[in-house]
């Protein structure tokens, strides 16, 4: 795959292009400290975004197991699940990839005939995406898990204080 060899080569531009296009998805401020701040401590946020973006880059260059896969997509998605994000804002920084991919190699793309690679990456690409709403869905299911135990105990709680369903004389 010529492509690869490509993408192997343009890494960093590529990497770099798209991390921006995430950082662009949140409000002004936080974008800015995002792109600012590279300390893992200061920034886990954008850490576990850089990290889980190269990882994702990786299935890209090197065929990984689907454990693998999973645990890249679930470094950023487990932050734009916390966030909120409707599940197509929070999935479509991968989709985003393919038109920094296409942005970065157009010159190559066009000059070696290399549209059947990119079809093929592209599809790739959206398999990703497919295991990315997987991942959005289980998050999102964990945090409502929270939420109603957290709502459960503190009805119980209230109860306990009201003296309402104690069973004791």
């Amino acid at each position: 795959m010529q492509i690869a060899t490509l993408l192997s080569q343009k890494k960093s531009a590529i990497l770099g292009r798209w991390l921006t296009t995430i950082y662009e998805s949140y409000p002004p401020e936080t974008a800015i400290f995002l792109r600012k701040e590279k300390n893992r401590f200061d920034n886990p946020m954008g850490y576990r975004i850089s990290e889980g973006m190269e990882g994702l880059y990786g299935t890209l260059l090197q065929e990984l197991e689907r454990d693998q896969i999973l645990t890249c997509l679930d470094e950023i998605i487990r932050i734009r699940a916390l966030q909120d994000f409707a599940p197509s804002q929070a999935l479509a920084f991968i989709f985003l990839l393919k038109n920094v991919i296409r942005q970065e190699l157009a010159e190559e793309i066009r000059q070696e005939n290399l549209a059947a690679e990119v079809l093929e990456l592209e599809s790739r690409i959206d398999g990703l995406a497919l295991l990315g709403f997987d991942v959005y869905t289980k998050r999102r299911e964990k945090i409502c898990e929270i939420k109603a135990d957290e709502a459960k105990r503190r009805i119980s709680g209230l109860m306990r204080k009201a003296g309402i369903g104690d069973d004791s004389p």
